[in-house]
């Protein structure tokens, strides 16, 4: 879907390049993540992908085509859902959508949208009155208005609920199964294990790692099992490699003869990987 090729980007007033020569792809039909901490250069990637920002240095393929040379007809063809919902706090939430409808040839079943992020009840409600999550949840109907092939989510479920959080991931998962694809950036990493296909870690203006989450974990993650079990009423640990765990005599009798409370690999998280690859701690925004 889209190619970067040894892309540069620098702000005019900034004497160091913010992008320093990545490159990467997205294949049709994946969900790809965008990592890396605040200032790394995620904000920036995705600006230009979708043609908010130009001058840059490299090249940038969309379906094949130079988007240099794309005009209003790549709009049609992507959603945008940015981290800070922006609506016209005046109007109703159905006075937004209108208005946003008439941008585009294309147009997507709103009433069906609404119902979907639970908003349908209260479209006539002045944005102004909406919650947060309320305004994040309507952002995500707005991307998705043109029927778009190709999705940008910045932090898509920050400030939601676990319950109303579940509900956006299960519709980006419907919007892959129907043959879309996804560019999301988020802090939550939980969200982007569940979702993505693979992953890319940028730090300082450059891709350190680009894996599936599976991959990562077991790159990063140790060979072992951490076994935790019931002894005299009290909960003990230890722990075995994963070489010929099989075979391995002391981990078989625990097995045998004590009382197994829990059993983990050693396989470690995406939160994990991301202090590992960027050497900075994510912080609960």
């Amino acid at each position: 879907m889209f190619k970067v090729e040894n892309l540069h980007f620098k702000y005019p007033k900034n004497k160091e390049e913010t992008i320093k020569g990545i490159s990467f792809e997205i294949a049709r039909g994946e969900i790809f993540g965008f990592l890396g901490p605040s200032g790394a250069g995620k904000s920036t990637t995705q600006k230009i992908l979708i043609k908010l920002l130009d001058q840059y240095e490299g090249m940038i393929s969309y379906n094949g085509k130079n988007i240099q040379e794309l005009g209003d007809e790549f709009y049609e063809n992507i959603g945008v859902s940015f981290e800070m919902p922006i609506h016209f706090s005046k109007m109703t939430a159905m006075e937004n959508i209108e208005f946003f409808l008439k941008l585009y040839k294309k147009q997507n079943d709103v009433e069906s949208l609404m119902k979907k992020v639970g908003l349908w009840e209260d479209r006539d409600k002045m944005v102004s009155e909406y919650s947060k999550g309320m305004k994040i949840r309507l952002n995500i109907v707005r991307a998705l208005l043109n029927s778009p092939e190709m999705l940008f989510l910045d932090e898509p479920t920050n400030g939601l609920d676990p319950t109303n959080a579940m509900i956006l991931k299960d519709m980006i998962r419907v919007f892959k199964e129907e043959g879309g694809t996804v560019f999301i950036t988020s802090h939550i990493m939980n969200d982007i294990d569940q979702l993505c296909d693979r992953v890319a870690f940028i730090v300082d203006g450059q891709i350190k790692e680009i894996d599936s989450p599976r991959n990562l974990k077991i790159k990063y993650g140790k060979r072992l099992l951490k076994v935790e079990y019931n002894e005299d009423h009290q909960t003990k640990t230890e722990e075995f490699s994963l070489d010929n765990i099989g075979k391995n005599k002391a981990f078989l009798d625990l097995l045998q003869t004590k009382t197994i409370e829990t059993i983990h690999s050693g396989e470690t998280t995406l939160e994990d990987i991301f202090i590992m690859v960027t050497g900075v701690e994510l912080k609960n925004e």
